[in-house]
């Protein structure tokens, strides 16, 4: 008499503990998920606002000054480049 209400307090328990902890742990899981999709906003939206850094301009401008003088772009391709960078 002594073991089935023993168990039949301790199963239920048991259970309860079970459900909280999976509960928890998808949580975390969530969580984590959630702040990984932050991050990646966050490097994206500093790569975009890179591009307006006036540093960033300035080097991406000598890159196509020196393609253009070794002679890997044509005097129009770099014009085009230009643009687009200074457009953005």
């Amino acid at each position: 008499m002594e073991k089935i209400i023993f168990f039949g307090l301790i199963i239920p328990i048991l259970i309860f503990v079970v459900y909280l902890g999976g509960r928890a742990i998808m949580t975390g899981f969530s969580a984590k998920s959630s702040n990984k999709l932050n991050l990646e906003d966050e490097n994206n939206e500093k790569e975009q606002n890179s591009f307006n850094n006036p540093e960033h301009l300035s080097s991406e401008l000598n890159k196509l000054n020196e393609l253009v003088k070794s002679g890997v772009l044509t005097q129009e391709e770099f014009e085009k480049a230009k643009k687009k960078l200074l457009d953005n």
